[in-house]
């Protein structure tokens, strides 16, 4: 039993196996890291604000991506009834929590992406 998960289970599910799995799917889906790092960044942002700045997303995703960063507890949604009312997004504490994986993934990127991208020259250059 590893987990409350027993041995077999986690053989027939190679998923299961892989324990930060769940926080991949979480935190790397298309969307979510942008939207995390412009809140980071900037503080808390109007959904227009959010728009101008990660320029590349549509509407439609920006809505379905906060949705879903909120009711997974990484952005705190504000609605102000005013006239006109206003609605403004930050990062949650737990959403700040994330911070020293985004420091560490920034150090790998800048140590290692010009290898990854002399690798992909070389692969496509044996074509």
């Amino acid at each position: 039993m590893t987990g409350g998960l027993r041995v077999r289970d986690v053989a027939a599910d190679p998923e299961l196996a892989c324990p930060i799995s769940p926080v991949v799917d979480i935190v790397f889906s298309r969307w979510t890291t942008p939207i995390l790092w412009t809140l980071h960044a900037h503080g808390r942002q109007r959904f227009v604000e959010l728009e101008r700045r990660i320029t590349r997303i549509t509407p439609k995703v920006l809505t379905q991506r906060l949705r879903q960063l909120e009711r997974d507890g990484l952005v705190v949604r504000t609605y102000h009834p005013e006239v006109p009312p206003r609605v403004e997004y930050e990062i949650s504490a737990l959403g700040l929590s994330l911070r020293p994986l985004f420091a560490h993934l920034a150090e790998w990127a800048d140590e290692h992406l010009p290898q990854v991208e002399e690798a992909r020259e070389d692969y496509d250059g044996r074509a």
